[in-house]
This record gives structure tokens, C-alpha cells and sequence, in this order.
């Protein structure tokens, strides 16, 4: 299990006339986060700085930081260590500076750099990676409906639904809950019900 933001968000400040602008965005390996910082550059190409850090795997190893430009350990380092401070994995944090003309020294750089880092991470939805394991349910044609109340209820979605000689619906459930959600199964259908197991993988889940 690991945890990562989800999706992308976009903030802006104005700290002593410079413009900040602070990206936050999920990431799936290296060459997604160069990508996403080459159409970041591209976008802003008046910008004095795009500083930047990133983590881009799902164990945390794999971390990346840049100042550019601005002096050494006053950017990319506080940005990442944004992300580190609340254990994202997976996610990007960019930072575009247009300079307004006012010297904010190093620590004022730090401060700022952190802070609108900070803001974009709390900007984008985060989601909790947890191993999941597929379930696929065979039913009658008559306990359809049924079946599809039960998912509801407990907030599943139908990956995929089927229709032979019985109804088959595969929903993915959180492995440490399986067993449980089969045996509520059972007791729903008076053990009528004939329970696959499938794939297993990660799975982003929102955060409660």
C-alpha cells in the first residue's frame, strides 16, 4: 500500500511581486514527470524558474529535484521535501516563478517555495494504492437485481458483466476485505452464488 495524489491541480500566489505558480500532478515513472515539466516550460516560456521535485515510483526510492536557477537547496529540495513529509509516492510538484524585481533571500526563496508546494498538494485529491483482488459472481437471471444492490450499497462498480447460461458480474474489492465480502454473499443468496477469484492488483481508493 502506498500513497499518492490523484488526478492534477493548479494554484497560484504573489509573494513581494513574484508570481508563483504551483502544479501538483500524479506521475507513473520518469519519463511521464519529464514530459509533464517539458509542457510545463512550454506553457510558460517567459517564466524566470521551473523548479520542480519529484517522487516517481510506488516504493518512494526514486526522487528528483531542481532549483533552476535559483540558489542551490532553496527550490527543488523544500518541494520535495513537501512530498516526502506526507509520504506521496507517484506524485510531482512544480513550482513556475515569474520574477517581480524583489530580492526574497534564501530563506524567504525556501519559505516560498515550500508554502505554494504545500498549497498545490492540498489542492489535488489524494488516494490511498491498496492491493485489490477481483471477485466474479455468478448468479440466476432473477438474482440480478439483487446482486446489483449489494454492490451499490457497499459502493463497488461492475467491471464487467456477462450474460450466459447465468449472470457474472466482476467487481474489485480490497484484498484484506475479501473473504468477508464473499462470506456476506453467501448469506445474501443462501450460498446460491458461485464466487471466482480473479486478478490482483493495486487499486487507488479515496481516502476516508
Amino acid at each position: 500500500m502506498y500513497l499518492g495524489v490523484w488526478g492534477e491541480a493548479q494554484i497560484e500566489r504573489v509573494i513581494e511581486k513574484s508570481r508563483f505558480l504551483g502544479y501538483c500532478r500524479r506521475v507513473t515513472g520518469e519519463e511521464d514527470a519529464r514530459a509533464y515539466l517539458s509542457s510545463l516550460r512550454a506553457l510558460h516560456p517567459a517564466a524566470t524558474h521551473v523548479c520542480y521535485g519529484f517522487i516517481a515510483d510506488s516504493l518512494g526510492n526514486f526522487q528528483r529535484f531542481s532549483d533552476d536557477g535559483e540558489p542551490q537547496g532553496t527550490a527543488g529540495m523544500p518541494i520535495l521535501g513537501v512530498l516526502k513529509a506526507q509520504n506521496l509516492c507517484e506524485s510531482l510538484v512544480a513550482v513556475v516563478r515569474y520574477f517581480g524585481g524583489i530580492k526574497l533571500g534564501a530563506g524567504g526563496l525556501t519559505r516560498a517555495y515550500a508554502g505554494v508546494a504545500a498549497d498545490a498538494v492540498a489542492a489535488c485529491e489524494k488516494r490511498s494504492f491498496e492491493e485489490c483482488v477481483e471477485l466474479c459472481v455468478a448468479l440466476s437471471y432473477s438474482e440480478e437485481g439483487t446482486l446489483r444492490r449489494f454492490l451499490s450499497e457497499r459502493g463497488f462498480s461492475v467491471l464487467k458483466a456477462e450474460y450466459d447460461a447465468k449472470a457474472r458480474f466482476t467487481f474489485a474489492v480490497r484484498k484484506s476485505s475479501a473473504e468477508e465480502v464473499q462470506a456476506a454473499l453467501s448469506d445474501c443468496f443462501c450460498g446460491k452464488d458461485e464466487i471466482t477469484l480473479g486478478a490482483q492488483y493495486l487499486a487507488p481508493f479515496p481516502l476516508k
